[in-house]
Protein backbone atom coordinates (compact mmCIF):
# COMPACT_ATOMS: atom_id res chain seq x y z
CA UNK A 1 0.00 0.00 0.00
CA UNK A 2 1.11 3.47 -0.69
CA UNK A 3 1.33 6.21 1.33
CA UNK A 4 -2.05 8.63 1.02
CA UNK A 5 -1.84 12.31 1.60
CA UNK A 6 -5.36 13.70 1.86
CA UNK A 7 -6.32 17.29 1.68
CA UNK A 8 -9.22 19.87 0.86
CA UNK A 9 -9.51 22.87 -2.00
CA UNK A 10 -7.83 24.97 -1.81
CA UNK A 11 -4.24 22.77 -1.54
CA UNK A 12 -0.58 23.69 -2.20
CA UNK A 13 -0.03 22.55 -5.77
CA UNK A 14 4.19 22.50 -5.36
CA UNK A 15 3.23 19.98 -2.67
CA UNK A 16 0.78 17.74 -4.23
CA UNK A 17 3.61 17.64 -7.21
CA UNK A 18 6.35 16.56 -4.78
CA UNK A 19 3.86 13.85 -2.93
CA UNK A 20 3.00 12.40 -6.80
CA UNK A 21 6.64 12.63 -8.31
CA UNK A 22 7.61 10.42 -5.08
CA UNK A 23 5.15 7.62 -5.54
CA UNK A 24 2.44 8.40 -3.23
CA UNK A 25 -1.27 9.03 -3.52
CA UNK A 26 -2.87 12.72 -2.74
CA UNK A 27 -5.99 12.73 -2.55
CA UNK A 28 -8.38 16.01 -2.71
CA UNK A 29 -11.63 15.81 -0.34
CA UNK A 30 -15.11 17.45 -0.58
CA UNK A 31 -17.04 16.41 2.35
CA UNK A 32 -20.26 18.63 1.57
CA UNK A 33 -20.99 21.00 -1.67
CA UNK A 34 -17.91 23.46 -0.98
CA UNK A 35 -16.59 23.14 -5.02
CA UNK A 36 -18.21 25.25 -7.88
CA UNK A 37 -17.54 25.02 -11.74
CA UNK A 38 -13.94 26.65 -11.54
CA UNK A 39 -12.81 24.22 -8.90
CA UNK A 40 -14.26 21.09 -10.68
CA UNK A 41 -12.38 22.26 -13.84
CA UNK A 42 -9.58 23.15 -12.11
CA UNK A 43 -9.29 19.34 -11.06
CA UNK A 44 -9.92 18.36 -14.07
CA UNK A 45 -6.91 19.90 -15.64
CA UNK A 46 -4.82 18.58 -12.95
CA UNK A 47 -6.42 15.26 -13.34
CA UNK A 48 -5.42 15.40 -17.33
CA UNK A 49 -1.68 15.81 -16.27
CA UNK A 50 -1.73 13.08 -13.19
CA UNK A 51 -1.42 9.47 -13.23
CA UNK A 52 -3.83 7.43 -10.85
CA UNK A 53 -2.04 8.40 -7.98
CA UNK A 54 -3.83 12.13 -7.78
CA UNK A 55 -6.98 10.79 -6.80
CA UNK A 56 -10.67 12.98 -6.09
CA UNK A 57 -13.01 12.08 -3.24
CA UNK A 58 -16.75 12.93 -2.45
CA UNK A 59 -18.08 11.57 0.66
CA UNK A 60 -20.68 12.70 3.42
CA UNK A 61 -22.78 15.22 1.82
CA UNK A 62 -24.96 14.95 4.34
CA UNK A 63 -27.39 17.95 3.95
CA UNK A 64 -28.64 15.70 1.03
CA UNK A 65 -28.24 13.66 -1.95
CA UNK A 66 -25.08 13.49 -3.74
CA UNK A 67 -25.33 14.10 -7.62
CA UNK A 68 -23.13 12.05 -9.97
CA UNK A 69 -23.44 14.50 -12.71
CA UNK A 70 -20.92 16.42 -10.62
CA UNK A 71 -18.36 13.73 -12.39
CA UNK A 72 -18.85 15.00 -15.40
CA UNK A 73 -17.08 17.53 -15.13
CA UNK A 74 -14.03 16.04 -14.24
CA UNK A 75 -13.93 13.49 -16.73
CA UNK A 76 -10.79 12.99 -17.07
CA UNK A 77 -10.20 11.87 -13.68
CA UNK A 78 -8.24 8.75 -12.78
CA UNK A 79 -8.91 7.58 -9.56
CA UNK A 80 -12.35 8.40 -7.92
CA UNK A 81 -13.29 7.48 -4.49
CA UNK A 82 -17.09 8.13 -3.59
CA UNK A 83 -18.08 6.83 -0.75
CA UNK A 84 -19.00 7.24 2.92
CA UNK A 85 -22.18 8.89 1.16
CA UNK A 86 -25.91 7.86 2.49
CA UNK A 87 -27.81 8.68 -0.55
CA UNK A 88 -26.90 9.92 -4.30
CA UNK A 89 -29.15 10.02 -7.63
CA UNK A 90 -27.62 10.14 -11.16
CA UNK A 91 -25.14 7.15 -10.62
CA UNK A 92 -25.02 6.32 -13.79
CA UNK A 93 -22.88 9.33 -14.71
CA UNK A 94 -20.30 6.94 -13.73
CA UNK A 95 -20.52 4.79 -16.45
CA UNK A 96 -19.17 8.02 -18.39
CA UNK A 97 -15.88 8.43 -17.23
CA UNK A 98 -13.89 6.98 -19.78
CA UNK A 99 -9.86 7.42 -17.76
CA UNK A 100 -10.54 5.66 -14.48
CA UNK A 101 -8.37 3.13 -13.07
CA UNK A 102 -9.15 3.05 -9.68
CA UNK A 103 -12.58 3.42 -8.37
CA UNK A 104 -14.18 3.47 -4.21
CA UNK A 105 -18.25 2.65 -4.71
CA UNK A 106 -20.14 3.66 -1.24
CA UNK A 107 -23.49 4.47 -1.57
CA UNK A 108 -25.29 3.25 1.50
CA UNK A 109 -28.58 3.59 -0.59
CA UNK A 110 -26.97 2.76 -3.61
CA UNK A 111 -30.25 1.22 -6.10
CA UNK A 112 -27.82 0.44 -9.26
CA UNK A 113 -27.17 -3.14 -8.79
CA UNK A 114 -26.09 -3.54 -11.94
CA UNK A 115 -23.82 -0.98 -11.81
CA UNK A 116 -20.53 -2.92 -12.37
CA UNK A 117 -21.68 -4.23 -15.90
CA UNK A 118 -20.65 -0.79 -17.38
CA UNK A 119 -17.44 -0.78 -20.06
CA UNK A 120 -15.88 1.47 -18.57
CA UNK A 121 -15.38 0.12 -14.98
CA UNK A 122 -14.35 -3.63 -16.61
CA UNK A 123 -11.15 -1.41 -17.15
CA UNK A 124 -10.37 -1.09 -13.54
CA UNK A 125 -7.13 -2.02 -11.96
CA UNK A 126 -8.73 -1.30 -8.69
CA UNK A 127 -11.78 -1.39 -7.04
CA UNK A 128 -13.28 -1.27 -3.39
CA UNK A 129 -16.71 -2.05 -3.06
CA UNK A 130 -18.72 -0.80 0.41
CA UNK A 131 -21.70 -1.87 2.37
CA UNK A 132 -25.21 -1.13 1.18
CA UNK A 133 -28.21 -1.93 2.35
CA UNK A 134 -29.22 -3.79 -0.58
CA UNK A 135 -27.92 -7.01 -0.56
CA UNK A 136 -28.83 -7.68 -4.30
CA UNK A 137 -25.39 -5.97 -5.65
CA UNK A 138 -23.93 -8.38 -9.08
CA UNK A 139 -20.81 -8.89 -8.48
CA UNK A 140 -21.14 -11.40 -11.54
CA UNK A 141 -19.66 -8.70 -14.16
CA UNK A 142 -16.12 -9.01 -12.40
CA UNK A 143 -15.34 -11.69 -14.15
CA UNK A 144 -14.72 -9.55 -16.97
CA UNK A 145 -12.44 -7.28 -15.19
CA UNK A 146 -8.84 -8.51 -16.76
CA UNK A 147 -6.97 -5.71 -15.45
CA UNK A 148 -7.86 -5.74 -11.99
CA UNK A 149 -5.17 -6.18 -9.80
CA UNK A 150 -6.89 -4.62 -6.30
CA UNK A 151 -10.11 -5.42 -4.77
CA UNK A 152 -12.13 -4.92 -1.57
CA UNK A 153 -15.15 -6.40 -1.44
CA UNK A 154 -17.95 -4.79 2.22
CA UNK A 155 -20.62 -7.69 2.52
CA UNK A 156 -21.21 -8.52 -0.79
CA UNK A 157 -21.51 -12.00 -1.73
CA UNK A 158 -24.31 -12.46 -4.80
CA UNK A 159 -22.45 -14.33 -7.44
CA UNK A 160 -18.97 -13.50 -5.75
CA UNK A 161 -17.61 -16.55 -7.43
CA UNK A 162 -17.05 -14.75 -9.75
CA UNK A 163 -13.46 -12.92 -7.98
CA UNK A 164 -12.23 -16.02 -9.09
CA UNK A 165 -11.85 -15.34 -12.49
CA UNK A 166 -9.77 -12.16 -12.03
CA UNK A 167 -6.35 -13.63 -13.22
CA UNK A 168 -4.46 -10.71 -12.42
CA UNK A 169 -5.63 -10.03 -9.06
CA UNK A 170 -2.70 -9.64 -6.71
CA UNK A 171 -4.28 -8.02 -3.43
CA UNK A 172 -7.96 -9.10 -1.82
CA UNK A 173 -9.59 -8.02 1.07
CA UNK A 174 -13.08 -9.64 2.08
CA UNK A 175 -14.80 -7.78 4.12
CA UNK A 176 -18.31 -8.36 6.58
CA UNK A 177 -18.91 -11.43 4.77
CA UNK A 178 -20.74 -14.13 6.49
CA UNK A 179 -20.39 -17.79 6.16
CA UNK A 180 -19.43 -17.12 2.50
CA UNK A 181 -17.80 -20.34 0.89
CA UNK A 182 -14.44 -18.97 -0.68
CA UNK A 183 -13.00 -21.60 -2.28
CA UNK A 184 -12.98 -20.02 -5.25
CA UNK A 185 -9.51 -17.88 -3.96
CA UNK A 186 -7.76 -21.15 -5.18
CA UNK A 187 -8.36 -19.69 -8.28
CA UNK A 188 -6.08 -16.61 -8.19
CA UNK A 189 -2.51 -17.92 -8.76
CA UNK A 190 -1.07 -14.17 -8.92
CA UNK A 191 -2.81 -13.58 -5.45
CA UNK A 192 -0.20 -12.18 -2.75
CA UNK A 193 -2.32 -10.31 -0.02
CA UNK A 194 -6.16 -11.80 1.27
CA UNK A 195 -7.77 -10.37 3.96
CA UNK A 196 -10.36 -11.25 6.00
CA UNK A 197 -11.98 -8.31 7.67
CA UNK A 198 -15.18 -8.49 10.72
CA UNK A 199 -17.81 -10.91 9.11
CA UNK A 200 -18.04 -14.32 10.67
CA UNK A 201 -16.76 -18.30 9.97
CA UNK A 202 -15.65 -20.74 11.67
CA UNK A 203 -11.97 -21.34 9.26
CA UNK A 204 -10.43 -20.85 6.24
CA UNK A 205 -10.44 -24.93 5.44
CA UNK A 206 -10.95 -24.24 1.56
CA UNK A 207 -8.19 -22.56 1.14
CA UNK A 208 -5.52 -24.90 -0.70
CA UNK A 209 -2.19 -24.83 -0.89
CA UNK A 210 -1.26 -21.32 -2.74
CA UNK A 211 1.58 -18.49 -3.21
CA UNK A 212 0.13 -15.91 -0.83
CA UNK A 213 2.61 -14.17 0.70
CA UNK A 214 0.20 -12.00 3.33
CA UNK A 215 -2.42 -12.81 4.94
CA UNK A 216 -5.10 -11.45 8.06
CA UNK A 217 -7.62 -12.84 9.84
CA UNK A 218 -8.94 -10.07 12.12
CA UNK A 219 -12.36 -9.76 14.44
CA UNK A 220 -13.91 -12.49 12.38
CA UNK A 221 -17.23 -14.18 14.75
CA UNK A 222 -16.75 -17.72 15.08
CA UNK A 223 -12.88 -18.07 14.13
CA UNK A 224 -12.12 -21.27 15.78
CA UNK A 225 -9.51 -22.65 13.94
CA UNK A 226 -6.05 -22.32 11.79
CA UNK A 227 -4.96 -25.46 11.02
CA UNK A 228 -4.48 -25.08 7.21
CA UNK A 229 -2.28 -22.62 7.93
CA UNK A 230 0.70 -24.63 6.52
CA UNK A 231 -1.04 -24.41 3.19
CA UNK A 232 0.19 -21.01 2.72
CA UNK A 233 3.44 -22.02 2.54
CA UNK A 234 4.70 -18.60 0.69
CA UNK A 235 3.78 -16.55 3.86
CA UNK A 236 5.88 -13.88 5.13
CA UNK A 237 3.27 -11.88 7.13
CA UNK A 238 0.58 -13.12 9.17
CA UNK A 239 -1.83 -10.96 10.88
CA UNK A 240 -4.26 -12.89 13.66
CA UNK A 241 -6.46 -9.98 15.89
CA UNK A 242 -9.32 -9.92 17.56
CA UNK A 243 -10.38 -13.43 17.09
CA UNK A 244 -11.76 -14.17 20.74
CA UNK A 245 -12.73 -18.08 20.15
CA UNK A 246 -9.25 -19.59 18.71
CA UNK A 247 -7.30 -21.31 21.07
CA UNK A 248 -4.48 -22.06 19.48
CA UNK A 249 -1.96 -21.18 16.27
CA UNK A 250 0.16 -24.88 15.17
CA UNK A 251 2.83 -24.52 12.67
CA UNK A 252 3.55 -27.90 12.12
CA UNK A 253 5.50 -27.61 8.79
CA UNK A 254 7.74 -25.51 7.84
CA UNK A 255 6.82 -21.55 6.32
CA UNK A 256 10.58 -20.84 5.17
CA UNK A 257 9.59 -17.48 4.24
CA UNK A 258 7.78 -16.34 7.40
CA UNK A 259 9.20 -13.06 8.32
CA UNK A 260 6.10 -10.89 10.94
CA UNK A 261 3.77 -12.60 12.83
CA UNK A 262 1.32 -10.38 14.76
CA UNK A 263 -1.20 -12.65 16.99
CA UNK A 264 -3.35 -9.32 19.29
CA UNK A 265 -6.49 -9.33 21.28
CA UNK A 266 -7.39 -13.07 20.70
CA UNK A 267 -7.95 -13.49 24.88
CA UNK A 268 -8.92 -17.13 24.66
CA UNK A 269 -5.92 -18.40 22.86
CA UNK A 270 -3.54 -20.49 25.15
CA UNK A 271 -1.63 -22.64 22.93
CA UNK A 272 0.88 -21.59 20.46
CA UNK A 273 3.71 -23.93 18.60
CA UNK A 274 6.07 -25.48 16.38
CA UNK A 275 7.91 -21.35 15.97
CA UNK A 276 11.14 -23.46 15.24
CA UNK A 277 9.80 -24.55 11.71
CA UNK A 278 9.28 -20.60 10.81
CA UNK A 279 13.56 -20.08 10.33
CA UNK A 280 13.14 -16.53 8.64
CA UNK A 281 10.92 -15.51 11.43
CA UNK A 282 12.17 -11.88 12.28
CA UNK A 283 9.31 -10.19 14.46
CA UNK A 284 6.91 -11.81 17.19
CA UNK A 285 4.50 -9.74 18.11
CA UNK A 286 1.96 -11.03 20.86
CA UNK A 287 -0.74 -8.59 22.54
CA UNK A 288 -3.72 -9.95 25.24
CA UNK A 289 -3.42 -13.97 25.26
CA UNK A 290 -3.66 -16.51 27.12
CA UNK A 291 -0.37 -17.55 26.63
CA UNK A 292 1.80 -18.75 28.95
CA UNK A 293 5.11 -16.67 28.22
CA UNK A 294 7.67 -18.97 30.42
CA UNK A 295 6.46 -21.88 27.91
CA UNK A 296 6.94 -19.93 25.27
CA UNK A 297 10.15 -17.89 25.98
CA UNK A 298 11.53 -21.39 26.55
CA UNK A 299 10.90 -22.77 22.85
CA UNK A 300 13.26 -23.56 20.31
CA UNK A 301 12.37 -20.11 18.65
CA UNK A 302 13.69 -19.46 15.41
CA UNK A 303 17.35 -17.82 15.42
CA UNK A 304 16.42 -14.86 12.88
CA UNK A 305 14.42 -13.60 15.56
CA UNK A 306 15.22 -10.13 16.65
CA UNK A 307 12.19 -8.37 17.58
CA UNK A 308 10.03 -9.60 20.10
CA UNK A 309 6.83 -8.08 21.90
CA UNK A 310 4.67 -9.41 24.68
CA UNK A 311 1.70 -7.82 26.17
CA UNK A 312 -0.67 -8.84 28.79
CA UNK A 313 -2.58 -4.97 29.40
CA UNK A 314 -0.70 -5.06 32.76
CA UNK A 315 2.06 -2.45 33.17
CA UNK A 316 4.17 -4.06 35.95
CA UNK A 317 3.57 -7.87 34.47
CA UNK A 318 4.44 -6.23 30.97
CA UNK A 319 7.37 -4.39 32.39
CA UNK A 320 9.18 -7.58 33.81
CA UNK A 321 8.63 -9.19 30.41
CA UNK A 322 10.39 -6.68 28.47
CA UNK A 323 13.15 -6.50 31.05
CA UNK A 324 13.58 -10.60 30.52
CA UNK A 325 13.29 -10.09 26.37
CA UNK A 326 15.95 -7.59 26.62
CA UNK A 327 18.30 -9.47 28.31
CA UNK A 328 17.88 -11.85 25.65
CA UNK A 329 18.81 -9.34 22.98
CA UNK A 330 15.42 -9.08 22.06
CA UNK A 331 14.09 -5.46 21.22
CA UNK A 332 10.06 -4.53 21.24
CA UNK A 333 10.66 -2.71 17.87
CA UNK A 334 8.87 0.33 18.89
CA UNK A 335 10.66 3.82 19.06
CA UNK A 336 12.18 5.09 22.47
CA UNK A 337 10.23 7.42 23.91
Amino acid sequence: MIRQHRVSYPFDELFINKQLKAGEEVIVQFSEESYNDRVLSHLNELCSRCDKNFAIRFYGHYSGAFDFNTLLKIANVKSLYVDCLTKAENVKALEQLQYLEKLSLGVFELKETEIFNSPNLKRLSALIIAETRTKALNLEYLKDYKDLKFLIIGAHNKNINAVGELSSLEYLSLNSLKKTIVAFVNKLKKLKTLKFILGGRENIHEIEENEIQNLEVVWIRGFNDLSNISNFRKLKTLLIEDNIQLPGIHFNKELLYLEDLKILNCKTLNSLTGLENLPSLKQLRIYKTDLDFGKLINQNLPKALKTFAFYTSKQKVDNEIKQILEGKGYTDGLPST
